[in-house]
């Protein structure tokens, strides 16, 4: 959500400025831990690296069979309460919502989300921004590898500027998604903000 920029590209989450890239084979938190066992300093590395997840993988939600279950987006501003979008609801009561967000702040967008079962490698955020039907901008943020644990892990973007100006005011609509190497949808959402000339 910096600047508004003419984006070009049919498909909404269009990776392939990605092609030179090859994400690495999937594999389980078994076969990690067995990989090189015998090797003591990089079975003491992994266990750091790892933590709780080197005795059993927790289990958050027994419920939800996805290994990434995303809790929430924040925009992070100095000085006020964070935005917060709370993605564990009504997907579609949240597209209905307006975020009205003051012109020219700086802002950091944090994401929060649990990771159980197994390791998730390349966890990627990816965010397409239109205004009237027409794209600004497009944004592909990597967050990178998690290893499963019990409580909520974070992500939070480098600091950015909302633009500002007559023109740039007005509503702004997002697609979201949070993937990963192996291109599995975590979540999908979209919702919208205002750009306004003061905060209410």
């Amino acid at each position: 959500m910096s600047a508004p920029k003419e984006v070009t590209g049919e498909g909404d989450f269009d990776e392939t400025e990605h092609i030179d890239y090859k994400a690495p084979p999937e594999k389980s938190l078994t076969e990690i831990l067995e990989a090189d066992k015998d090797d003591e300093s990089l079975r003491r590395y992994k266990e750091t690296l790892l933590g709780d997840a080197t005795a059993t993988a927790p289990v958050v939600d027994p419920a939800n069979p996805n290994r990434v279950i995303v809790k929430g987006l924040a925009m992070v501003t100095e000085g006020r309460p964070d935005l917060f979008l709370d993605l564990t609801g009504d997907l579609a009561e949240l597209k209905k919502r307006v975020y009205k967000i003051k012109e020219g702040i700086q802002y950091k967008i944090r994401i929060d989300f649990i990771v159980q079962r197994e390791i998730v490698t390349g966890l990627k955020y990816v965010q397409k921004i239109s205004r009237l039907g027409v794209p600004v901008e497009k944004i592909s943020q990597m967050v990178g590898s998690y290893a499963p644990k019990s409580e909520i892990q974070s992500y939070t973007t480098p600091p950015e500027e909302m633009p500002s100006g007559l023109m740039c005011r007005g509503k702004y609509d997002v697609k979201s998604l949070f993937t990963d190497d192996d291109k599995h949808e975590h979540l999908k959402w979209e919702w919208t903000f205002e750009l306004v000339k003061e905060w209410e």
